[in-house]
C-alpha cells in the first residue's frame, strides 16, 4: 500500500495512536466527523461493525465502496491494496448499531457488509481516496451504549466507560476484548 500524499482519518483516540504507531499521516476526526475534516485526500481509517454473517472480529476490510443505509453508493474505487485484507463495502451511518437485527436488516437493505460512522462524512466530502476497517464487533455482538464511552471528539469518556462496563459487565469485556483484537489486526494489515 503506498501511503504517500494520504490523511489517514481516524475517529477515536485508540484508532489514532494505531496509525500513528504504524507511522502514517493521522489526524482525529472524532465520531461523524465532528472535529472537522483536514485538507488533502483522506482514508477512513479504524473500526467497524459487521453487517455480513461471514465477517468475524479481526477481519480487515480495503473497501471498494461506501453507501448510505438505502444501499446509494456515496464512494467507489480501488481499494488501496493493503495485505490480507477483504474488498468489501461500507455502511456509512449517523448512528451506532447495536444490535443484531438491525445489522441484518441495514445488510438487506443496503448491500454493505461493514458499518461505520465515518465513511459516509468522509465520501460525502468528495475527499475520500479509501477506507481501511477492521471489524471489532460481529453481526451477533451487543454493543448497546457502547456509545456513550466515546465524546464527539474522539477522546474516552470515562465516566460513561464505567457506567456502561458497570451495567453491562460481560458484554462490556467482550466487547473491549474484541477491539483490541480489531486494532491489533489493523496494525499488522498496515505494519
Amino acid at each position: 500500500m503506498d501511503a504517500d500524499g494520504l490523511t489517514f482519518t481516524a475517529a477515536t483516540t485508540a484508532e489514532e495512536r494505531v496509525a500513528k504507531r504504524i507511522g502514517l499521516r493521522t489526524v482525529r476526526i472524532g465520531l461523524r466527523g465532528a472535529a472537522g475534516l483536514p485538507d488533502g485526500d483522506l482514508v477512513s481509517f479504524g473500526l467497524a461493525g459487521a453487517l455480513a454473517d461471514e465477517l468475524r472480529v479481526g477481519d480487515v476490510l480495503d473497501a471498494t465502496r461506501v453507501v448510505d443505509a438505502a444501499g446509494t453508493t456515496l464512494w467507489e474505487g480501488a481499494g488501496l491494496g493493503v495485505r490480507g485484507a477483504k474488498p468489501g463495502t461500507v455502511l456509512g451511518s449517523d448512528v451506532l448499531v447495536h444490535d443484531a437485527a438491525e445489522r441484518r436488516r441495514l445488510r438487506e437493505a443496503s448491500g454493505a457488509d461493514a458499518v461505520d460512522m465515518e465513511s459516509g462524512v468522509l465520501a460525502r466530502s468528495g475527499r475520500l481516496a479509501g477506507v481501511v476497517r477492521a471489524i471489532s464487533d460481529g453481526i451477533d455482538s451487543d454493543v448497546e451504549g457502547v456509545d456513550a464511552t466515546i465524546r464527539d471528539d474522539g477522546r474516552t469518556d470515562v465516566a460513561g466507560l464505567l457506567r456502561w462496563v458497570a451495567r453491562k459487565r460481560g458484554n462490556a469485556i467482550r466487547s473491549m476484548r474484541d477491539a483490541v483484537r480489531a486494532l491489533s489486526a489493523l496494525q499488522k494489515a498496515l505494519a
